[in-house]
């Protein structure tokens, strides 16, 4: 956030401020999933499993690659904060900022989820979103944001003087850990900037300062996604319930969120090939 200026404008201001602005990441070449070869599949698929996180927890799942996940509201307008791992090695993880930074704050039906380096790919493309109708709102709201981190119980600390452990930054720590058999101090080095499933969210107008407000998602409303490797995955029912109050609190009423795995039948995929990780040698100039 921006403060009162210190310093007076230059002669020139309007010109250096009326600069075009140039798109950092141009997509013109970024392979496309194809979509159509998703949706012959999705007519396909056979449920597998169907999982429920409670509200104010979390729970781990797994998804094999070449399948589908949901994750569902159920009895109540509710968040998810989603992390995603490569289910074979924690360190390749979900990058929220590379995310953000090629498909833009809000992810929708064909926006992919990236993995971090040195692996650089695709590791789950969002195949249907029940939400896609609200698009953004007159404050500059939209659904299932990249740039909200997760509520922790550090930033509460720090803002309010009081420890909280519903949070989902320690929901996700404590489902890992169940997980994998590690320790809260070692798993908690693998939780990461999420997915914010639901969440709506943006910058304001004038201070550019990240809101949320109530989610306009409802009992049936999902968001689906294709994995595109074996992944292990983390869902925390935020302690906000659809954030248009508060969070990391316990006054929000909350909801359960549901996952559901999906397998479709494999010939309608027979051309789909997981992707690899990026070939970049990683020598860096040395």
């Amino acid at each position: 956030m921006k403060n009162a200026p210190q310093h007076p404008a230059p002669a020139d201001a309007p010109e250096r401020k009326a600069v075009k602005p140039v798109i950092c990441y141009p997509v013109d070449t970024l392979p496309l999933p194809d979509m159509d070869a998703y949706a012959a599949a999705r007519e396909t698929v056979e449920l597998t499993e169907t999982l429920v996180v409670q509200p104010r927890e979390a729970l781990t799942f797994k998804v094999p690659k070449g399948s589908f996940f949901r994750i569902i509201s159920t009895d109540g307008p509710q968040v998810g904060d989603l992390n995603l791992w490569n289910a074979r090695d924690l360190t390749e993880r979900f990058y929220s900022g590379k995310t953000r930074a090629l498909h833009g704050t809000h992810l929708s039906t064909g926006d992919r989820m990236w993995s971090s380096f040195p692996h650089m790919r695709p590791m789950a493309t969002i195949t249907c979103d029940t939400l896609d109708w609200y698009g953004f709102d007159e404050y500059g709201g939209g659904v299932h944001d990249v740039i909200g981190t997760r509520c922790d119980p550090y930033t509460g600390r720090l803002l309010s003087g009081k420890d909280y452990h519903q949070c989902c930054h320690s929901n996700l720590i404590r489902a890992l850990a169940a997980e994998t058999g590690l320790t809260t101090e070692q798993a908690e080095v693998h939780v990461h900037d999420v997915l914010n499933v639901f969440m709506c969210t943006g910058f304001t107008l004038d201070t550019h300062q990240y809101f949320m407000k109530a989610s306009p998602v409802r009992p049936g409303d999902f968001i689906e996604f294709f994995a595109e490797i074996d992944l292990l995955g983390g869902l925390s029912a935020c302690p906000g319930g659809d954030c248009g109050d508060q969070h990391s609190s316990d006054t929000a009423p909350c909801y359960p969120l549901t996952v559901e795995i999906h397998q479709p039948d494999p010939g309608t995929l027979a051309g789909w090939v997981s992707p690899e990780r990026s070939p970049y040698p990683g020598t860096h100039g040395m």
